[in-house]
């Protein structure tokens, strides 16, 4: 039986645990072979034999996105075995400490703005030739409702996504229409991840939905396909 991605290519970055390691297993579960990276090799693994053991295929690429020459290594590794790549998933960043404004590190603002918003530019202009290889290129980027609605004490991390949300909304209508390559932007809503423990450590886990209801949000879309400049926020 054939399923909805069979012979489609996926990247996954921060695919090791939480939304982006639900949505590689998703993805792959509908045939996508999926590219997962992350820095941590042993997650990863666990990543990938899940999709194995469910009849998936993946590849684990083990990396810091802000490492020197990461993505560009990255890019040139996948371009050697496949010609296109039909999904990549930007979901890897890093909240940072939440403090007032003026009591932001300089030092840790340069750490965030390096991997949520650097890396990202990086990795589209890294993977623009493969994803316009593709007969229906889709790029997701996963946000934070404070990328569009200041909240106290959510600066820094606020300030990135919204850094994220211009350029990956400006990439989109670059390449719209002279390319099939169309862009999304999805903010998960409360998630039950190991970033959402850390900004809200008194909070019930169980009080909010799992990463897999995210994942197969973004699945759907891939299946479904949607115009450049979605943006929604996954219900629940």
């Amino acid at each position: 039986m054939n399923k909805p991605l069979e012979n489609k290519l996926a990247l996954v970055t921060g695919a090791s645990r939480g939304i982006g390691a639900a949505t590689a297993i998703a993805l792959a579960a509908q045939g996508a072979h999926v590219v997962v990276t992350a820095r941590t090799a042993k997650a990863l693994e666990e990543v990938e034999q899940t999709i194995f053991d469910a009849g998936g295929s993946a590849t684990i690429a083990p990396l810091d996105l802000t490492e020197k020459d990461s993505i560009a290594r990255l890019a040139a590794a996948i371009s050697e075995r496949w010609k296109a790549l039909d999904v990549m998933v930007l979901n890897a960043a890093t909240l940072g400490t939440l403090a007032a404004v003026p009591a932001i590190d300089a030092k840790e603002l340069a750490a965030v703005l390096t991997l949520n918003v650097s890396a990202q530019a990086a990795l589209i202009q890294a993977f623009d030739p493969l994803l316009r290889q593709s007969d229906a290129g889709k790029v997701i980027g996963i946000t934070s409702s404070v990328g569009r609605k200041p909240r106290a004490y959510w600066g820094a991390y606020g300030a990135s996504k919204a850094a994220f949300e211009t350029l990956l909304g400006a990439y989109g209508d670059e390449v719209s229409e002279i390319s099939r390559v169309r862009t999304a932007i999805i903010d998960p809503g409360a998630t039950r991840t190991k970033m959402r423990a850390r900004a809200y450590p008194g909070e019930d886990p169980a009080s909010v939905k799992p990463p897999e209801a995210v994942a197969d949000h973004i699945t759907a879309l891939v299946i479904n396909g949607f115009e450049t400049g979605l943006w929604e926020r996954v219900p629940g």
